[in-house]
């Protein structure tokens, strides 16, 4: 996968609380990063076998459509960390905000 703004940021985003499960909405307003950038990347990692997806249960949405929700797996922790750690050594990417735990 191609190392990109829109990734690094993606990644920082799911790293700050790479136990939680996030949602998109969520995800978009963290990162800073358009769903049109944003889903095709979420698309390329769970290929990669970097998250896992499921769908919010119908109790938990209380009455509107329910989320679907991205976690990390382990494999995604480790891969997006070194993405991380690599990203803070590129210049492309200094002046980032990878505020990630």
């Amino acid at each position: 996968m191609r190392t990109t703004h829109a990734l690094v940021q993606l990644a920082a985003a799911l790293m700050v609380a790479p136990d939680d499960r996030h949602w998109g909405y969520q995800l978009s307003k963290a990162s800073g990063v358009q769903s049109g950038a944003m889903y095709p990347r979420l698309s390329a990692m769970l290929a990669e076998g970097w998250l896992d997806d499921g769908w919010e249960d119908q109790h938990e949405a209380g009455g509107r459509p329910p989320r679907r929700y991205y976690t990390l797996t382990e494999k995604g922790k480790v891969e997006l960390g070194a993405l991380l750690s690599r990203a803070e050594q590129d210049q492309r990417f200094r002046g980032m905000n990878l505020g990630y735990a």
